[in-house]
């Protein structure tokens, strides 16, 4: 019998109450299937989500199942950005969770349609089919939104971008920066930012919400080649309900999220993301996702894995092209025949076949010459051929051979920070650099304009970690560094807090012990000497207000500042800020309310 079924037993008012809804007295002794999504008027991620819940409903209601429709709004990262509503961002992923938590076991349900697109909501509903691991559950994701093609007259003025006809999402930051710095004209500012989210889905990059869609389907949780799928595709609202119908064989089979997700699972799912140069932010998501579903991968798994890796993906902001053409190349499916080497192909996905038959499937069901067609329709609206291997490169011709990720360590992060190496300038892999410590972003930030910033300065920004002020992005400080061309290529940024998966060049980030639990980075003083070793995997103090110094004489010197140290106290005393500073673990364990 359903647990639905046994839970209506013993619950009298559950029928009327259901009855009260609508719903027909045949309905009250199906399969009780949750459609959970992050529908609401947030940001183009989540505005159009209802269009693929009514699918999924259609699919559950048509094959045997009662669906129920559940919201949890998120927020979105872009909106947040410049004042302190993203400090909110990481801590709402979790408080998702636990709404979802509530909802599904307040009731009971028999399995769940997940339904999702950004950054922080699908993790969220990721982590959630982990916390109720012994249901059926799919996923479902908003694909992403179209890139803009740009006027001629802009295109002409901006050298800087290989593909720059096609304007995405990440790049206002840079405009933005040019336009404070005097270098564009308001009015060119203003047009980009009125184009640059022509349609809902995900913003066009392989930022954290792109990464995640791709993780969600490597992790054996989506339909197979649904990832990033343009949000307008008609494809996508067929995917939606067949995800229903689905949904309701694994339920049937009884066949549960922990059948699918396992150890091999996340392994697959990081030999993805060091094939997609995926963002940093997926380092801890995943950390979380496993926790809840009972692993536990720290940062060095992912190292580990990610060296010698074939990095494959030229999409921005790494590479060149919008993360719509990720799926007109092949998607996922395609990445994994590249690496399917160094895959576990015997992993139990939703289609409830393994890895290994969904990817000979999909060759003979002409899934790619589906791609390739419209792949050769998109080249001929740009004016040019457009092949898929200029998307997704063959492991032969890698772009990178160690994967796109490094944790860093020393005795400046010594449980760990992690850099996206594939995004950071080669001249930047070895410096000694100086340090330039603020305890906002806002000051470091206004130092970056102003000019205070030189070459060869490290720029550290803390307190932003999850116990500080949430674990914000720093998003546009990076961004105003490396539309420097002065900085570009000469000046790192360091941060307890984490950055937005659109962040370019040598940015590091999660840098565990953060300051707000007395961790190093909160010792940084003018001056100090920082090594950055990116082959060598180090991060660390190696001279104290610029004179070179031996590790013993620098740890006594920081035990010395240790004991002058004020300690920290979060400026949120109440309300969810208050909880997650209180309870979240280091973002090397991934930053959740444990």
């Amino acid at each position: 019998m359903y647990k639905s079924q046994e839970i209506r037993k013993i619950a009298p008012e559950m029928d009327p109450l259901r009855m009260g809804m609508g719903w027909k007295v045949e309905d009250l002794g199906k399969p009780q299937i949750i459609v959970e999504s992050t529908y609401g008027n947030s940001h183009p991620g989540s505005g159009h989500l209802n269009i693929f819940v009514e699918e999924a409903v259609k699919g559950v209601d048509e094959n045997g199942g009662k669906a129920a429709r559940y919201y949890t709004t998120d927020m979105c990262d872009g909106m947040a950005q410049g004042h302190d509503g993203i400090n909110y961002s990481l801590a709402h992923r979790d408080a998702i969770v636990n709404l979802v938590e509530a909802q599904i076991n307040a009731t009971t349900f028999d399995g769940g349609v997940f339904v999702s697109s950004c950054d922080k909501a699908l993790p969220a509903m990721l982590m959630s089919i982990g916390r109720n691991k012994e249901m059926s559950a799919i996923v479902v994701t908003g694909g992403v939104m179209e890139a803009t093609a740009v006027k001629p007259e802009y295109v002409e003025n901006d050298p800087g971008c290989k593909i720059n006809e096609l304007l995405t999402l990440e790049q206002i930051g840079k405009f933005s920066a040019q336009f404070e710095r005097g270098e564009i004209p308001e009015e060119q500012l203003t047009y980009y930012k009125q184009q640059a989210c022509p349609s809902c889905g995900a913003c066009s990059f392989m930022g954290t919400a792109s990464t995640m869609q791709v993780m969600a389907e490597a992790l054996g949780l989506m339909l197979p080649g649904t990832a990033l799928m343009p949000a307008t595709a008609r494809e996508l609202k067929e995917a939606a309900y067949k995800a229903g119908q689905q949904l309701m064989e694994l339920v049937k089979k009884g066949i549960q999220a922990k059948d699918i997700v396992t150890m091999k699972s996340f392994e697959n799912a990081i030999m993805v993301h060091a094939a997609i140069s995926g963002s940093t932010n997926a380092v801890m998501h995943i950390s979380a996702i496993a926790h809840e579903f009972g692993f536990e991968i720290d940062a060095d798994t992912f190292d580990r894995l990610h060296r010698g890796a074939h990095y494959l993906l030229n999409i921005r902001p790494a590479g060149d092209w919008p993360a719509q053409y990720f799926y007109y190349a092949g998607g996922v499916p395609r990445v994994m025949e590249e690496i399917k080497e160094v895959l576990h192909l015997d992993v139990m996905t939703v289609t409830g076949k393994s890895l290994g038959e969904n990817l000979e499937e999909l060759k003979k069901n002409g899934f790619y010459e589906h791609c390739n067609e419209i792949l050769k329709e998109k080249g001929k609206a740009l004016g040019k051929e457009i092949k898929a291997d200029d998307i997704i490169r063959d492991f032969d011709h890698a772009l990178g051979m160690d994967g796109s990720i490094a944790i860093l360590r020393g005795n400046l992060a010594p449980e760990g920070a992690v850099i996206k190496h594939t995004a950071c300038p080669q001249a930047m892999f070895q410096a000694r650099l100086t340090a330039r410590p603020f305890d906002s972003e806002e000051e470091a930030i206004d130092a970056v304009l102003k000019k205070k910033i030189k070459p060869g300065d490290a720029v550290f920004i803390r307190y932003e970690g999850p116990r500080g002020s949430g674990m914000p992005e720093m998003f546009y400080t990076g961004e105003a560094i490396c539309s420097d061309p002065e900085l570009a290529a000469s000046v790192a940024l360091i941060t307890d807090g984490r950055f937005s998966g659109a962040s370019r060049g040598p940015v590091i980030g999660h840098v565990s012990p953060e300051a707000a639990a007395g961790g190093p980075i909160g010792l940084v003083e003018e001056g100090d000497l920082i090594e950055l070793d990116v082959q060598a995997r180090k991060l660390a103090i190696v001279g104290i207000q610029g004179k070179e110094m031996s590790e013993e004489e620098i740890a006594e010197v920081l035990e010395e500042r240790k004991k002058n140290w004020k300690g920290f106290t979060s400026k949120y005393d109440r309300g969810l800020l208050k909880l997650y500073a209180q309870h979240a673990v280091s973002a090397m364990k991934g930053a959740y309310m444990d």
